[in-house]
C-alpha cells in the first residue's frame, strides 16, 4: 500500500490536539481592523476548536497527525 498525502492546506490551518480534536486560527482579523474594537481584536488571537461535526473530514485530510 501506498502512503497517504497529507493534504498542505489543511496541515497549515489544523493542529491536532490532545484529546483528538483539532484547534485552527479564528478568522476575521486580517484587515478593517479600525471599526473593531480591541477586545474583539484581542479574543480573536486564541486558538478555536473545529466543530466536531467537522473532526472526521479534517482527520481523512491529516492522516499522520
Amino acid at each position: 500500500m501506498p502512503k497517504i498525502k497529507t493534504n498542505r492546506g489543511a496541515a497549515k490551518r489544523f493542529r491536532r490536539t490532545g484529546n483528538g480534536g483539532f484547534k485552527c486560527g479564528q478568522s476575521h482579523k486580517r484587515h478593517i481592523l479600525t471599526k473593531k474594537s480591541t477586545k474583539r481584536k484581542r479574543q480573536l488571537r486564541s486558538p478555536a476548536t473545529i466543530h466536531p461535526s467537522d473532526v472526521r473530514m479534517a482527520v481523512r485530510m491529516m492522516p499522520y497527525s
